[in-house]
């Protein structure tokens, strides 16, 4: 699993500082929007040729990362 996560940079100098796939600046926002407008793995790929089948489990598996964690009340 750390190897996908590998696959996820983030520098400032690009894209805002916004967490990429591999350096290009094919953000994960922009796979997460993907998938949410209802496109599939397969058809991902096919528009973005750039990217691999493990950079969309990478994309995938950071965002459940960064949104699972606990919320502590006061």
């Amino acid at each position: 699993m750390t190897a996908l996560t590998n696959r996820i940079t983030v520098d400032p100098e690009q894209c805002g500082g916004r967490p990429c796939i591999r350096g290009m600046r094919i953000r994960v926002l922009d796979i997460l929007e993907l998938y949410a407008s209802g496109l599939s793995a397969k058809q991902i790929l096919k528009e973005m040729p750039d990217l691999e089948k493990e950079d969309l489990e990478a994309a995938l598996q950071y965002v459940v990362r960064r949104i699972d964690h606990p919320v502590l009340a006061a």
